[in-house]
């Protein structure tokens, strides 16, 4: 497979969040606002391919029955990294992310790219790989705070859009609108992609 197709399968076709529907636990609790939803994006995307590569370079010394135990203890290492930067640089952010941080060391986004390809694959398609399903989860969980954060505030990272005048739908902060939120957009995105895959085939074709 080509490191083209990785990327865009961790993007689109194989979207952690509407296509799989894995690592729902930080998608539904931390996308109440469009900056949320994108730091919890970045801050997974940073560990998954960080984890990815290292994982990979390793999977040939690991011994296959303490591979899991050793991808956490990789994972745990990027995330204490990354919570540390966080702390540091952007605490506000932390604060409002809250133990949704430390939790990517069991977020089953990672554990799974881990354990079904970078324990199978190379360095540069791994690290490919893992930046691409980063990339992918934080558009999906940036998209979705946005919408969310529009309808339940007015605003969009902070900004307000309608001005005083709007009359929030709170619904859309709250933990039901994290569910509807989602449940559209995934309804959206899968649409859109099995139209375009169906018009793919009847050009082939």
């Amino acid at each position: 497979m080509s490191l083209g197709k990785v990327f865009k399968n961790g993007i689109i076709n194989d979207n952690p969040t509407f296509v799989q529907v894995i690592g729902m636990c930080p998608t539904l609790a931390v996308t109440s606002s469009a900056i949320n939803g994108m730091g919890m994006g970045l801050s997974t995307a940073v560990v998954l391919t960080c984890s990815n590569l290292v994982i990979s370079l390793l999977r040939k010394v690991i011994p296959d029955k303490i591979r899991i135990p050793a991808f956490i203890v990789v994972i745990a290492t990027f995330v204490t990294i990354v919570q540390m930067a966080l702390k540091a640089y952007v605490p506000a952010l932390d604060a409002a992310l809250g133990l949704y941080i430390p939790l990517i060391v069991v977020n089953c986004i990672i554990l799974a790219r881990a354990e079904s390809f970078a324990s199978k694959n190379g360095p540069a398609a791994s690290a490919v790989d893992g930046i691409g399903m980063g990339i992918g989860f934080t558009i999906a969980l940036t998209v979705l705070g946005t919408v969310r954060e529009l309808l339940g505030a007015g605003s969009i990272f902070g900004f307000s859009i309608f001005g005083a005048s709007y009359q929030p739908a709170l619904l859309f902060i709250l933990p039901p609108g994290a569910f509807l939120t989602l449940g559209f957009l995934m309804a959206i995105f899968n649409k859109t992609i099995n139209k375009k895959s169906s018009d793919k085939v009847e050009e082939e074709a």
